[in-house]
């Protein structure tokens, strides 16, 4: 499965990349594949891996703000590996080919 999912500290002010670091901390140190951009962290594997590093990701944000708000979309798609970056690279080919 991929999961794109985006987590806010809400009742710590307006800057809150320093809290947003610790959850994107954890997804980078799952060993799961995983992108993160402007708004959305994107990670593959398994079910319960995948809902696992979320459940942590939250967590490690709660612990220093009073309140999480988290937006999850989930693409689940057993037949497929490495969706993360095969379906980009689709994306890509057929851009290459519009010319």
């Amino acid at each position: 499965m991929i999961v794109a999912f985006s987590v806010t500290p809400l009742g710590v002010g307006e800057g809150v990349s320093g809290l947003v670091a610790r959850a994107v901390q954890v997804v980078r140190s799952s060993g799961l594949p995983n992108h993160t951009d402007a708004m959305f962290t994107t990670i593959e594997g398994d079910w319960d891996d995948v809902m696992d590093v979320v459940k942590r990701a939250v967590e490690a944000v709660a612990e220093m703000a009073p309140r999480v708000s988290v937006v999850l979309k989930a693409d689940i798609r057993p037949s497929v590996t490495d969706g993360l970056t095969s379906k980009v690279d689709s994306l890509e080919q057929k851009l290459a080919d519009l010319g």
